[in-house]
This record gives structure tokens, C-alpha cells and sequence, in this order.
């Protein structure tokens, strides 16, 4: 059901309606208002993943709040976990503009925005200085130009983990030039290897493409158990198009996200939790835009379950809705945790 500002929001330029929102929500909880809800509503719901409790397994991926500009805010919204970044070493303007398209008849989005941010420096005061109603995930990737990519993840592990409940490899979006290469061979294992070494207590996680073919999810399946990665996040944008695509922005480059991304997405976890065989955690991202789907990728093994482009279509209010409708489902088919129902299906 689309929220009363959407069209409102949808007659502005996606990008900077955007923005105004998260300045809308930072200040919301400048108000204190954010922090009225009670995040531990539903015990049903809290669950521990890679050693982290969450009081529900709904969470809010990176890319809404890049430089966590408004992380009490979006708690405040009924998250479980909040993630911000991607963050760089040094800020970056990203890809020129426009660089954000909406698709509404396909409910969907395409983005190039290509890593833009203010840099890990500016956004870690913002990170601990946030109440933090949930746990805080902090998303870091490397600079456009730099000459050592796998240097610049190393920086962002060291300089955020103290400040994070977990961090976030990202080697998974499509509008940095040769990004998506590190999710290969020697180049993955030397990057995990790498920010293992830095992490100190701190879970890593690493995200990944969902246009990974089977060799290659094996692959990575097999690098992340070896090296000792706490969770795979599946995935980000897709590069594909799939012909149900109706809008004009549909041949837009850039990462394509929101519904027509869940097949793929439906596809690529349960890929994953056969190449993992259960040990590692499975994080469901891509098309999840309401309390059946999150079910549906809970019960196909994932741990838990990210937000992003559904919030432009449904509204502030969604996260809420699911947390309280998904516990409706777990009680209905008698599951008495959430951790219950993970691989259920």
C-alpha cells in the first residue's frame, strides 16, 4: 500500500528527494520522538547471528543513510539493524548525475551512483554518537582511483570496527569499474585474509553480487568459510534486466533493486545455503518488500533480511508492518524464535 507523501516525493528528483528524507529523519530524532518504540516488542522475533543479538531480523541495508546521517531515525523506525556506508577511505562525488532513477510501474530502482560519500573520517563521529536502538553495521569499500584496493578496505576495517557491532566487505556493486573482481580467486582471498587480520572482534561480513554464476558462488562460498567470515550479505544490484520490465528507465546503467530483483535474489540464497551447507549465516537482500517475502527468504536459510528500495514505494511505516505481521506468520506455524524457521522451508 503506497504511503500518503509518495506522490508527493515522486514529483521531486529521485536523488534529492532522497536526501531530504534522510534530513527529515535525522531530524525526527533530534525530537526524541525515534526513540518512543520498543524494539524488544517482540520476543519472538530477537535472534543471535554471528555472535550479534538483534531484537528482530529485519534490517535496513547500506546505501539509504551513506554517511549516517540519520542512523537514530531510522532505528527509531523499527529496525533491528542499521547499515551505513558504503564507506571510502577518502569522500567522493560518485558518478555524475542524474544517477538515481525510479521505475514505479515495475516498483523498482536503478542507481549508478557510484560509492559517493563524504569519507570514513566524517561519519564516524555521526557513528558514535548515535543511541543506537538496534545494532549498527558499518558497509566500507575503496576509492575509486586508488592503486591498492585491497589497502582501502584494510583502512576502512581498522578505522570503523571499533565503532560497529559489525562491519561489511563490499565487493558487490556494479557501478565501480572492476569492483566485482575482487569476488574471484586469489583477489578475494587475499582481500578477506587482509581485513581478517584487522577486524580484531569485530564480525565481518562480506556482500556479494547476485549475478554470481554457480562456479563462482562456490567459490566465494568456500573463501568466506576459510577465511573466516561471519556472514555472506546476497546480494546487491542486479546488472541484469529482466524482460517484465516496463518502465522508460528500465535501460537506465546502472544496479536495477526493489521487486523484479527477488526471483533472482529468491535464487541466489538458496544457491548460497547449498554452497555453504548451513555454517556460515545467510543475509537475504533484493525485492523484499513485505512480511510474506521476508518469511520466504527466512524459511530458505536466511539468518536475516535487508530493506532498501521497498521503503520508497511503501513509506517510513513498512519496517513496523513486517516486524509485526512476520511475527503473526512464526506464531501461526508454531515456531517459538525466529532462529526456528531459519532453513525451515
Amino acid at each position: 500500500m503506497p504511503f500518503p507523501l509518495r506522490p508527493l516525493l515522486f514529483a521531486i528528483d529521485a536523488e534529492k528527494a532522497h536526501r531530504m528524507t534522510i534530513v527529515a529523519l535525522g531530524a525526527w530524532a533530534r525530537t526524541g520522538s525515534a526513540f518512543s518504540h520498543a524494539p524488544d516488542a517482540y520476543p519472538r522475533l530477537a535472534t543471535r547471528v554471528a555472535g550479534i543479538d538483534f531484537a528482530n531480523p529485519v534490517g535496513l541495508a547500506a546505501g539509504v543513510d551513506k554517511d549516517g546521517r540519520a542512523i537514530d531515525g531510522l532505528f527509531g523506525l523499527g529496525f533491528g539493524s542499521v547499515e551505513i556506508g558504503t564507506l571510502t577511505p577518502l569522500a567522493q562525488p560518485g558518478n555524475p548525475t542524474p544517477r538515481l532513477f525510479r521505475l514505479p510501474e515495475d516498483d523498482a530502482i536503478v542507481n549508478r551512483m557510484g560509492f559517493n560519500n563524504g569519507g570514513l573520517a566524517a561519519a564516524m563521529p555521526r557513528a558514535i554518537a548515535a543511541r543506537r536502538r538496534g545494532v549498527l553495521g558499518i558497509n566500507v569499500g575503496a576509492n575509486k582511483d586508488a592503486a591498492d584496493r585491497v589497502a582501502d578496505y584494510v583502512h576502512g576495517v581498522r578505522t570503523a570496527a571499533p565503532h560497529a557491532n559489525y562491519l561489511t566487505i563490499n565487493v558487490s556493486s556494479p557501478n565501480t569499474p572492476g569492483l566485482r573482481d575482487l569476488q574471484h580467486g586469489a583477489a578475494l582471498a587475499d582481500l578477506l585474509a587482509a581485513c581478517i587480520e584487522v577486524r580484531g572482534a569485530t564480525p565481518l561480513f562480506l556482500k556479494v553480487a547476485p549475478d554470481l554464476d554457480a562456479t563462482a558462488i562456490d567459490e566465494v562460498a568456500r573463501a568466506a568459510i576459510d577465511a573466516g567470515v561471519d556472514a555472506i550479505i546476497i546480494g546487491n544490484t542486479t546488472i541484469g534486466r529482466p524482460a517484465t520490465l516496463v518502465s522508460c528507465n528500465a535501460s537506465q546503467a546502472g544496479g536495477l533493486s526493489g521487486a523484479p530483483l527477488a526471483a533472482l535474489a529468491r535464487q541466489k540464497l538458496a544457491e548460497f545455503r547449498s554452497a555453504t551447507g548451513g555454517v556460515l549465516p545467510l543475509i537475504a537482500v533484493g525485492g523484499i518488500g513485505d512480511a510474506a517475502e521476508a518469511y520466504a527468504r527466512i524459511r530458505a536459510g536466511a539468518s536475516l533480511v535487508q530493506l532498501y528500495s521497498a521503503l520508497a514505494y511503501e513509506g517510513p511505516g513498512l519496517p513496523a508492518r513486517m516486524i509485526r505481521e512476520l511475527d503473526a506468520l512464526l506464531a501461526r506455524d508454531g515456531f517459538a524464535q525466529v532462529a526456528d524457521a531459519v532453513g525451515a522451508g
